[in-house]
């Protein structure tokens, strides 16, 4: 009778080289290959990023700036003869053609405008379910910020406008310095189509000088000055900022030079 060795089960798991190791037993915590896939040379989301980047690089470039803008506001013919007839013979070296344009250029900040719908409920079309409609559309007051040169001009002119509008009767005005005083006084509102404008536009370009948006304001007409303080300590430029009112606007987007 022949006796085979004995295999303990504990040794199963043992190396060949060691006592009552099994040389046909491989252990699962030992796998043929590394099953840990290898590493890619680069990432795919990056290359296709590099790929892009010219073109990334052409629609970021292409960002409006918020420095770049005209302001149009011509002088009515009605409100520059009353402001020559009743106060500031200085006046009378301007022209519409020339003091509009030159008044544009003291513009230090504008607003480009924006709209919005005044809209109605309606709860019983579906039940359960309750619909808003348009009904009105709704266009906020322009508000524009004016340096003041040294002379005043810019800050009389927007308040010899709005006077203009609310001028007292002509028949006491020699001068409207003298008949602001007398204690029969009273105003007396111009009619719409005498203070209204028809021509401010906001001219919005880039560097190139080729694309650009106007904002062109139909009846507008300046509802208020805001309060200008002054104070000692360091000095600082002065500004005025007239807030506009307007009936609607129409934008048109055309070449620069065809302004």
């Amino acid at each position: 009778m022949v006796f085979e060795p004995r295999v303990d089960a504990r040794n199963r798991g043992l190396p060949a080289d060691r006592p009552g190791g099994n040389p046909n037993y491989k252990s699962s915590s030992t796998p043929d290959k590394d099953p840990t896939p290898p590493r890619p040379k680069g990432n795919n989301s990056i290359d296709r990023f590099k790929l892009n980047m010219s073109q990334i690089r052409d629609k970021i470039g292409n960002l409006s700036l918020t420095n770049q803008y005209l302001v149009n506001l011509p002088i009515g013919k009605d409100i520059l003869d009353y402001i020559k007839k009743y106060y500031q013979p200085e006046f009378d070296n301007y022209s519409i053609n020339e003091f509009g344009p030159n008044l544009g250029f003291y513009c230090a900040e504008a607003t480009l405008p924006v709209s919005s719908y005044a809209t109605a409920e309606v709860k019983d079309n579906i039940l359960g379910v309750t619909q808003e409609f348009a009904h009105t559309r709704l266009y906020t007051d322009l508000d524009l910020t004016f340096y003041v040169d040294s002379n005043y001009d810019v800050l009389r002119y927007f308040e010899l406008w709005m006077d203009f509008i609310s001028a007292g009767e002509e028949k006491f005005q020699n001068s409207q310095s003298e008949s602001a005083f007398l204690p029969t006084y009273f105003r007396r509102f111009k009619y719409p189509d005498q203070y209204k404008t028809s021509q401010m536009s906001i001219v919005k370009f880039e560097r190139d000088y080729e694309d650009s948006l106007s904002y062109n304001f139909m009846n507008a007409f300046p509802k208020g000055l805001t309060s200008i303080p002054v104070s000692y300590g360091s000095a600082d430029l002065l500004k005025v900022t007239v807030t506009f009112n307007y009936d609607r606007y129409v934008v048109i987007r055309k070449k620069l030079s065809q302004f």
